[in-house]
């Protein structure tokens, strides 16, 4: 039996394709086309925004799914974050509507728009709904922005009386708070690559990737310097899938490698599965993460992570599985050159054991942890 209406609050990216198709971030998107299915109407709130759509975004799949727009938000400039305050109304108006008829309500944070939703959540809109809030930053953080601190002091307090969903297992954790996994992976994507995995060789010269922003928040400049160290025999090919304003800069600094190094800027979902499906390692040393949904669909395709111990990745990530390193640039240079050293065997021992821990990221996993845990049935 499903259930009647679900609403998504969230600051997802949406465009507008020229044949007037909505199109929205494609990790997003391929949870809510999934959640769909059980939902007799589900209803996405989201930010519009009027550019050049990626590559990496989706359409809709399902008929029953409704995208209302808001204005999009934020921004780096101290303006661009205070216009916020000219387009509040319009949100909160928007969210209001929505969420009449609604029988789950759910609210996706660390985001400015928590720091007015939630109070209305909490003492304002009556409630005939179960309303629970999907925390994916990181929910210790050495460092947080002042609105993210904000929100995770409403949340621990529970003002809005409602469960919260983060990523990691954390001292201490409260009773409100439930451990959950991002869903990415369907159980076909399983399927597929076991097979992958059980048939990689794991001999130099090896293929090394990145995905997501090519920014230092991403640690593109610690992979540039241990790029640089690795003797060139043990490059086969180095992939980078993502983009951003600094592109052309980490492509100069990478030019030494000439045909072994790839930018293929955004891709699709099939497109980033394509590259897993030769490489070996997946180079990640961001500064600061909840849990990057890109290591478990890696690690479907046995692509052996070598990360920094930041956010919830040491609960998951460790040497049975994988490389995990303190985030400093010759540290992780050093891991990257250590690594090199491993046998095949040993290696291969890795990647089998990164098999069960992907299993956690399916959608099917998802939805039996939200009827348990969040809707109690």
């Amino acid at each position: 039996m499903k259930n009647k209406k679900l609403v998504i609050i969230s600051h997802t990216e949406h465009y507008v394709e020229k044949d007037g198709v909505i199109k929205g971030w494609g990790s997003t998107i391929n949870e809510i086309n999934y959640l769909a299915n059980y939902w007799e109407e589900v209803e996405h709130v989201a930010c519009l925004y009027d550019t050049v759509v990626p590559k990496s975004a989706l359409a809709y799949t399902q008929s029953n799914v409704k995208f209302s727009p808001i204005p999009p938000f934020g921004g780096q400039t101290i303006k661009s974050k205070l216009l916020i305050l000219t387009k509040i109304p319009q949100i909160v108006r928007q969210v209001n509507k929505s969420i009449k008829g609604a029988t789950e309500v759910q609210l996706r944070l660390p985001t400015s728009i928590g720091l007015f939703l939630l109070p209305l959540f909490a003492f304002f809109w009556s409630r005939n709904f179960v309303f629970w809030v999907k925390y994916a930053g990181n929910w210790n953080p050495q460092k947080a922005p002042l609105s993210y601190k904000l929100q995770k002091w409403f949340l621990v307090r529970n003002f809005a009386k409602c469960k919260v969903t983060i990523n990691g297992f954390w001292p201490n954790q409260l009773k409100h708070c439930y451990s959950f996994e991002n869903p990415c992976l369907t159980n076909e994507d399983i399927v597929n690559g076991l097979q992958v995995s059980l048939t990689k060789q794991y001999v130099a010269p090896f293929v090394f990737c990145f995905v997501g922003r090519l920014d230092e928040a991403k640690g593109m400049h610690h992979i540039v310097k241990a790029l640089k160290e690795i003797p060139s025999e043990y490059i086969k090919e180095v992939h980078f899938v993502g983009d951003s304003a600094e592109r052309s800069l980490y492509e100069k600094q990478l030019s030494f490698l000439k045909e072994r190094v790839f930018f293929h800027g955004f891709l699709t979902k099939k497109g980033v599965h394509d590259v897993f499906k030769k490489a070996h390692f997946l180079l990640l040393p961001s500064a600061s993460e909840g849990f990057p949904k890109v290591i478990a669909e890696a690690a479907c395709y046995g692509v052996i992570p070598v990360v920094s111990n930041v956010g919830s990745i040491p609960h998951y990530i460790n040497a049975t599985n994988g490389f995990v390193c303190d985030l400093d640039a010759q540290v992780y240079s050093n891991t990257v050159l250590n690594l090199l050293k491993s046998s095949s065997a040993n290696l291969k021992e890795k990647a089998n054991e990164l098999i069960p821990f992907a299993k956690k990221f399916t959608f099917t996993n998802y939805l039996h942890k939200l009827k348990l845990e969040i809707f109690n049935s």
